[in-house]
């Protein structure tokens, strides 16, 4: 495959990703919030090799495994005395800008954002460290007017930002039914809405989109004013898995600090057994950390159905961003990418033998 040069949509982007009026809270469109969060070490803690390690995250339920790592204190037990300084993002072009400028080391991310900002510098900014989650996201549609999948041409459906890991799977789920949509303007068989996930039940109550292809808890919140699920992305992969949210470190970081990178990894791995072994301690956990970050906790009718459609995994699942990128390219918000080295697994897999636990596989995508 050839080295990758993002088309015009994915200049876009890095635009769309600067402008703060696209502020949400389901991870999409504005640069950091201004909440950084020093945890607390003990005094006689040891050190590992750097002093602090600065960690960015979307304040979301997909990317739970940071937001209870922290709030439980799991990541900082690994790290000893090394410090964690925790950032919140709503955006993944402008995480991928802070680990660029150093404002962070490693970060949770979703799947296009990791693609985008690997291909952008030729391979040489980030790799893919880990997974985290899997799922948690619908196609939630007005039952007035939309009954079945068929009944969605000519419709209005929002998706969170042009070329975003779901307005990706939308494009490619459209064009697998045999109906055009010019991507990047969203016009043709079904208008895709760029909405921002913020506004979007708003937009579903003004009656101005008849549904949207979401994440969590967003797709919930939708549920609420009353539409209805219409489609679960994750009936659509093998086994139903496919990556949502991923763990990113800068190159710099991993080479300089492998064994504070280890250490997050044992804390991750650490926190996602104890989210599937205690889920109604962990959805509360998110929560008081949903609420710490946000002002206010979701209510019971959100959170508890969008915490079921989410899995906490530690395996990236390689294979479903390769095909990630593919819909990309098939859509023609990307130039066909050379992903190989976009992933070392080599520490992850090191900690979850320690663990006792199957390693993972990089489906051929592994560091040179």
């Amino acid at each position: 495959m050839s080295a990758a040069r993002p088309l015009t949509a994915l200049r876009t982007l890095a635009v769309i990703a600067a402008l703060p009026l696209l502020l949400t809270a389901c991870g999409y469109g504005s640069e950091s919030t201004d909440d950084d969060k020093q945890t607390e070490v003990a005094a006689d803690a040891k050190k590992l090799s750097a002093d602090e390690v600065k960690i960015g995250y979307f304040p979301n339920l997909t990317h739970a495994t940071a937001l209870v790592g922290v709030q439980e204190g799991l990541l900082q037990k690994e790290l000893g005395g090394t410090t964690i300084k925790a950032s919140t993002f709503n955006a993944g072009p402008s995480e991928i800008e802070a680990l660029n400028a150093g404002s962070i080391d490693i970060g949770w991310i979703g799947p296009s954002p990791a693609i985008n900002g690997y291909t952008k510098s030729n391979g040489k900014n980030l790799r893919i460290i880990s997974g985290s989650a899997s799922g948690g996201v619908k196609l939630v549609v007005n039952p007035d007017k939309i009954k079945s999948l068929d009944d969605l041409k000519g419709k209005k459906i929002a998706t969170p930002q042009l070329g975003n890991t779901q307005d990706v799977a939308f494009l490619n789920w459209i064009a697998e039914q045999g109906w055009k949509v010019d991507a990047e303007s969203g016009k043709g068989d079904v208008s895709v809405v760029r909405t921002d996930n913020k506004i979007t039940p708003d937009a579903y109550k003004s009656g101005s989109i008849d549904g949207a292809w979401v994440p969590e808890p967003t797709a919930s919140k939708l549920v609420t004013e009353g539409a209805k699920v219409l489609l679960d992305e994750a009936d659509l992969w093998p086994d139903k898995k496919f990556v949502i949210t991923n763990i990113i470190v800068s190159q710099k970081f991993l080479e300089e600090h492998p064994d504070v990178v280890e250490a997050v990894l044992r804390g991750s791995v650490k926190t996602n057994e104890w989210i599937n072994a205690n889920p109604e301690q962990a959805k509360a956990s998110a929560n008081a950390a949903l609420k710490e970050l946000s002002g206010k906790e979701l209510p019971a009718e959100v959170i508890d159905p969008a915490w079921e459609s989410v899995t906490f995994l530690d395996d990236p699942l390689a294979a479903t961003l390769d095909t990630q990128a593919e819909h990309a390219v098939k859509a023609g918000l990307l130039e066909e990418p050379d992903l190989k080295g976009i992933y070392d697994l080599a520490p992850l897999n090191k900690v979850l033998e320690a663990e006792s636990k199957d390693e993972v596989d990089d489906a051929g995508l592994g560091a040179r």
